[in-house]
């Protein structure tokens, strides 16, 4: 079962509070149930979690998908330090602490980059239930094409703005069989959202890939103290962190570890059903 960012859902789309203005998200409300929040990676959006929200609600759980900021249609700060893991960790914290104000508790999942914020919103302090990280690693991205690609799309970005990068990406693209195998509609979003990224953000974002430290002993610590269980799941062909980097993870977090068939660096779309399969399963276990 392949899923898809424009597919039907039940979701509403609404706002959340921000430093610096509003945050889009995704959110099918759920009255009294446990809250999912799910945050995306790197030129990613809420829509990347769209083939998981009706059956995460249908579960019991109210899922919420939010933009980081910068994102898509979400507001950012021009400074470039403000989208690095920390700082965006702490925000994140403060969307946990909101959405928990009544007493309900928070299950925080993040996917690629989205992983790195979301250890960072357990660090500084958010009151989770459990933690997911999503095709995410121990620390910076390691070499391979897609940190090659950050590197020569800095200077175009840099000196030229997103939209010439846009239009390389989409020139590139254009000569790809995969690409070209995908419905117009999607391809159409995927171009629209990543011209509607903020410079800032794909630049800060691509230096926390960079330069993030390794700090999965950190978070370990975190995680026995406070006693907050923690899920490591990955695709099973993940191009981006190497899978065996991921177990190894798991195994410092003291952590659950699973692998998606058929997918690679996006689960929830490239193989929703198993994904959920492992999620719901386990979300289950820690809200028991």
């Amino acid at each position: 079962m392949t899923g898809s960012q424009v597919g039907p859902h039940h979701a509403d789309r609404v706002e959340l509070p921000g430093r610096d203005g509003p945050l889009a998200a995704l959110r099918r409300p759920v009255p009294d149930a446990p809250i999912a929040l799910l945050v995306p990676g790197y030129t990613g959006s809420k829509e990347d979690f769209t083939p998981l929200l009706d059956p995460i609600a249908d579960a019991g759980v109210e899922p919420v998908a939010i933009d980081l900021p910068g994102q898509y249609e979400s507001a950012g700060p021009k400074e470039l330090d403000a989208y690095l893991p920390a700082p965006l960790g702490t925000l994140v914290a403060e969307i946990v602490e909101k959405l928990a104000a009544d007493g309900r508790p928070i299950l925080l999942l993040g996917h690629s980059y989205g992983g790195l914020v979301a250890r960072a919103a357990v660090l500084s302090g958010a009151p989770v239930r459990g933690l997911t990280l999503l095709s995410s690693g121990p620390g910076e991205l390691p070499t391979g094409p897609r940190r090659k690609m950050l590197d020569l799309a800095e200077p175009v970005l840099r000196d030229h703005g997103v939209e010439a990068l846009a239009n390389l990406r989409r020139a590139l693209y254009e000569n790809d069989p995969v690409w070209r195998k995908l419905p117009v509609e999607l391809r159409t979003f995927l171009d629209d959202r990543f011209r509607r990224s903020s410079a800032e953000c794909l630049l800060g974002m691509a230096v926390g890939l960079r330069t993030e430290p390794d700090l999965a002993d950190s978070l370990a610590r975190h995680l026995e103290t406070t006693g907050t269980p923690c899920l490591v799941a990955c695709g099973a062909e993940d191009d981006a962190w190497p899978v065996a980097a991921q177990r190894d993870m798991a195994d410092r977090l003291d952590a659950d570890f699973a692998t998606i068939p058929g997918a690679r660096h996006s689960p929830a779309v490239e193989n929703p059903a198993a994904l959920l399969g492992v999620l719901l399963s386990t979300w289950r276990m820690w809200l028991a």
